[in-house]
């Protein structure tokens, strides 16, 4: 499962609130720290917003925070804002529907690829932003 830029951002984005606790985050703070563009971080804080995930404060003081607790919003909470679960009708290998393909009975790599979407789902969904904040950053491994 590749997750587009805007989920990435997002997920940045929710980190950082989480973190931050009750101090709002700008979206020029993120921005910085991630390397983001802050037109395009500001659109997905706006759809955080409207999604229900981030409540926004405008002015001096203002920012964005998470609606809910950290250990109340799971990772796919943030995902499925911008990546809406995969309709099952359709192949996870081609762009056709199950209904369009001769062999989507028997076709034992349908079955896998939709039984490692569930699994992705179900480590999204038990995975807090609490979770990740708390977890130990490991060093990066130089090539």
């Amino acid at each position: 499962m590749n997750l587009a830029k805007s989920t990435r951002y997002a997920l940045y984005a929710a980190v950082e609130m989480a973190a931050a606790g009750d101090r709002p985050v700008t979206v020029a703070e993120v921005a910085g720290r991630y390397r983001i563009p802050p037109n395009a971080l500001a659109k997905v804080f706006q759809q955080l917003v409207r999604s229900g995930v981030a409540v926004g404060t405008r002015g001096v003081g203002g920012g964005y925070r998470l609606a809910r607790p950290a250990d109340a919003v799971s990772v796919l909470d943030v995902v499925s804002v911008f990546e809406p679960p995969r309709d099952v009708a359709v192949c996870a290998l081609t762009p056709m529907t199950a209904g369009d393909c001769d062999v989507s009975v028997t076709c034992r790599l349908r079955h896998l690829f939709d039984e490692v979407d569930e699994m992705v789902r179900c480590t999204y969904a038990s995975v807090t932003l609490e979770t990740l904040v708390r977890a130990p950053v490991a060093p990066r491994a130089r090539a």
